[in-house]
């Protein structure tokens, strides 16, 4: 029997996307929250960056989300003799057509999962820059389009591990958000170790929406109204980042938010306002990205940026 997507059918936006969530929670148990933040990061046309150790389902995430949706993936693992072309592609001479002819990369999926990104050298990690930023590929002297949609999931390791290198700041800029999936909670413990390894249950799972329709739910995203009063809340968190609230530079951060932060900031938000089944955005769709959005682009690191912003979120009023 042929599945037929739930795109195709008359079931309102707020529930395809909730059964998007619920395949996910099948695959990631216990993780509503990482997953919900990961499928707000892709409705938003951003990238997403995971930090975590090793073996609490950061690949299996994205390899859900792809298949879920319908999108064609490929996984790259980052490691320190990884090259370049080894990611965009490679063009070889051709003996029969004396021409040399282009062989695309991992990068021209649709879901390009960055397995470990900082094991690899800064020269690879930055082959990613123009990508993710542009959409495109410049290499030979031509200029490549990349698949539309085009997700990047990047995984990287604790930057005390042996063999890590830290993203550099340009880098990290290009990520929407930065989050973590940390460990089960008992109970979501429990049942993976009764039940075993969830991957091989991926092969069984059937696509609930496809491209297009991905496509449709972005454009519905961007367009969520906000209101002037949020985007005032807004310039206040990020006058808050950067030292500006309060009086002094103690008030916030040490680097603040840049502006292009702030607009992917609202564009989240909007995400997670469509995920909620709203037209507008509201102040706790701002509240619950905010962290992940702000964290990674704070001073500190990822993990002590977010609570930075958390404690941000408490000293700037609501509108």
């Amino acid at each position: 029997m042929t599945v037929r997507p739930l795109s195709q059918t008359n079931v309102p936006v707020a529930e395809r996307l909730a059964a998007v969530l619920t395949q996910l929670d099948r695959i990631v148990v216990g993780k509503r929250e990482p997953l919900r933040l990961a499928f707000a990061c892709l409705l938003a046309r951003g990238h997403l960056l995971i930090e975590d150790i090793p073996g609490v389902g950061k690949s299996t995430l994205a390899q859900a989300l792809a298949t879920t949706l319908g999108l064609k993936y490929a996984r790259v693992q980052f490691t320190s003799d990884l090259l370049p072309a080894d990611v965009l592609g490679v063009s070889i001479f051709d003996t029969e057509t004396r021409a040399f002819r282009f062989h695309p990369g991992p990068i021209f999926h649709s879901v390009v999962l960055a397995d470990e990104i900082n094991r690899a050298p800064p020269k690879t990690q930055s082959a990613l820059m123009e990508a993710m930023e542009e959409r495109q590929v410049s290499q030979d002297g031509e200029t490549r389009k990349l698949s539309d949609p085009f997700f990047v999931i990047a995984t990287q390791n604790p930057v005390e591990q042996i063999g890590a290198y830290p993203l550099p700041e340009s880098q990290l800029d290009r990520f929407l958000m930065a989050i973590e999936i940390g460990y089960p909670d008992p109970a979501a413990e429990r049942e993976l170790l009764v039940s075993g390894d969830r991957r091989p249950q991926m092969a069984t799972l059937a696509a609930v929406a496809d491209p297009p329709t991905l496509l449709e739910w972005q454009k519905e995203a961007a367009e969520v109204h906000v209101s002037p009063a949020l985007l005032d809340y807004v310039q206040a968190l990020l006058a808050a980042t950067r030292g500006n609230v309060g009086g002094g530079a103690d008030a916030g951060a040490r680097r603040g938010l840049s502006p292009r932060a702030g607009f992917l900031l609202v564009a989240a938000a909007g995400a997670w306002a469509l995920l909620s089944g709203r037209p507008m955005v509201l102040p706790e769709d701002v509240q619950a990205v905010f962290p992940s959005v702000a964290g990674h682009r704070l001073a500190g690191g990822a993990r002590a940026g977010a609570l930075q912003a958390s404690a941000l979120l408490r000293t700037v009023a609501l509108p």
